[in-house]
C-alpha cells in the first residue's frame, strides 16, 4: 500500500512531504518530496500512544470484563488511539488480578480493528491518603512488592508503568524492588515534600504520574515533587491536556519546565468516555460528569471524559508547537512503555498511524497497515 503526497511527521519529530509505503503492517520505505507540501495537503501522524486510561464506552478496565475491554479497544481505535496501557484502580487484589488476565487475551487475541494493548499500567493501590483523589480509600495498601509480583505473574509481565507515593512506608524498598524487573516505576497520589520525592527518585522512580494532579503544588520555598523531578533529566512525566484537570497556562509552564522529550500526553480517560453526560461509575464510586468535567459527590475532580486525540487538539490551540504535541502523545508513551515498535512513522516500525485534515481532523486510521472501515 502506498500513501501519496501528505505531510508527514519524521521520527526526527519534524513535518516533511513525501510518500509512504507499507507492507505486511510495517512502514517499508518513505520517501521525501522536493517541492513544499501544499497547504491543504493532509498530515499522517503515528497513531497515537495513551499510556494512563481506565475507560470508555460504560467499560473501566478494572472490571475484568473481557468483553468490555475489547469495546474500549475498539472505541480507542476509532479515535485515533491505536496503542493504549489501560490503568487500574485501587482495588482488592482479586479485582486486579482478574483485570491483568482480560489484557492478557487480549494481546493473545489482537482484534483487526482495534488498539494494541502495548502494557498494563498499576496505578493503585499504592497511594497516599490525603492525596488519593477519586481512588477508593477503602482499597488503599502500603507498597508491597509480593502483590506486585502476583499480579505480574497473572499478567504475564504485561504491567510496564508501577505507580507508588515515595513517601509511604516501605516505598523505597519497593521502588528499587520493582525497577530490578525492569518495569518503569512512576511517583502517584502523593503527598511528598521535596526530600521525600528525591529519595524515591534516587531509588529508581523515573516517571511521574499525571503532573499537577494529586500532589503538593510548586512553591518557592517548597518544590515538593513537582521540583523534585523537573531537576532530573531522567525522569518523564504525564500531562492531562483535557483543558479541565491543567489550566492551559500550566500546561504551557510544564512544557518550559520539562520540555517536549519528557513529556507524555494521556488522557486518564474513565468508563463514562463516549458517553452523553449523566451519571457513571469509577472503582465503585458514583461520578457525575456534566460539561465534560466528572466529579465526585464532593466535588473531587474524577478521570478525564476526554479522548487523546481531543487532548493533543487542545495542547495544541494552547499554543504549543504541533511538533511537540505530536511528540509527547507517540514516541515518548512508546518509549516510556518499552514499545518502541510503535510509535513513529519510521521504516521497520509497526504501520499505526492516522491521516488529518486541516485543522486537525481525523480522516483516516491504520492499525497495522489497515484502513480502519
Amino acid at each position: 500500500m502506498r500513501i501519496e503526497r501528505v505531510r508527514y511527521y519524521g521520527e526526527d519529530f519534524h513535518f516533511h512531504y513525501g510518500d509512504i509505503e507499507i507492507e505486511d503492517g510495517r512502514f517499508t520505505q518513505i520517501t521525501e518530496r522536493e517541492e513544499p507540501a501544499p497547504e491543504d495537503a493532509d498530515t499522517l501522524i503515528p497513531g497515537l500512544v495513551d499510556m494512563h486510561l481506565h475507560g470508555n464506552s460504560g467499560a473501566d478496565f478494572s472490571d475484568g470484563d473481557y468483553d468490555g475491554l475489547t469495546e474500549m479497544a475498539r472505541f480507542l481505535a476509532g479515535a485515533g488511539t491505536t496503542s493504549f496501557s489501560p490503568a487500574t484502580l485501587t482495588l482488592p487484589e482479586e479485582d486486579l488480578a482478574r483485570a491483568c488476565e482480560t489484557a492478557v487475551r487480549l494481546r493473545e487475541d489482537a482484534p483487526a480493528d482495534c488498539a494494541s494493548i502495548a502494557g498494563i499500567t498499576m496505578e493503585g493501590p499504592f497511594f497516599s491518603e490525603k492525596k488519593k483523589g477519586a481512588q477508593n480509600a477503602a482499597y488503599l495498601k502500603k507498597p508491597d512488592f509480593g502483590l506486585f509480583t502476583r499480579l505480574q505473574e497473572t499478567a504475564e509481565n504485561m504491567i510496564r508503568v508501577a505507580c507508588v507515593a515515595p513517601e509511604l512506608p516501605g516505598a523505597i524498598d519497593y521502588i528499587r524492588d520493582v525497577k530490578k524487573t525492569g518495569v518503569t516505576v512512576s511517583a502517584a497520589h502523593s503527598d511528598a515534600d521535596y526530600d521525600q520525592a528525591a529519595a524515591g527518585f534516587r531509588a529508581g522512580i523515573t516517571h511521574v504520574t499525571h503532573l499537577f494532579n494529586a500532589m503538593p503544588p510548586f512553591l518557592h520555598r517548597a518544590p515538593g515533587l513537582i521540583g523534585a523531578a523537573a531537576e532530573r533529566e531522567d525522569v518523564t512525566t504525564e500531562l492531562i491536556c483535557d483543558g479541565i484537570h491543567v489550566h492551559p497556562s500550566a500546561i504551557r509552564a510544564a512544557f518550559r519546565l520539562f520540555g517536549p522529550k519528557r513529556i507524555c500526553l494521556i488522557s486518564d480517560a474513565m468508563a463514562a468516555c463516549g458517553l452523553a453526560d449523566g451519571e457513571s461509575m469509577l472503582g465503585g464510586q458514583r461520578v457525575t460528569i456534566r460539561g465534560g468535567k466528572a466529579t465526585l459527590s464532593d466535588g473531587t475532580i474524577a478521570g478525564s471524559v476526554a479522548t487523546l486525540f481531543h487532548c493533543v487538539r487542545q495542547a495544541i490551540s494552547f499554543g504549543i508547537p504541533p511538533e511537540d504535541v505530536i511528540r509527547c502523545a507517540t514516541a515518548n508513551p512508546a518509549r516510556a512503555l518499552g514499545a518502541e515498535y510503535v510509535g513513529a512513522v519510521a521504516v521497520g516500525k509497526q504501520a499505526d498511524c492516522l491521516v488529518c485534515g486541516t485543522p486537525w481532523t481525523l480522516k483516516d486510521v491504520y492499525i497495522r497497515g489497515k484502513r480502519l472501515a
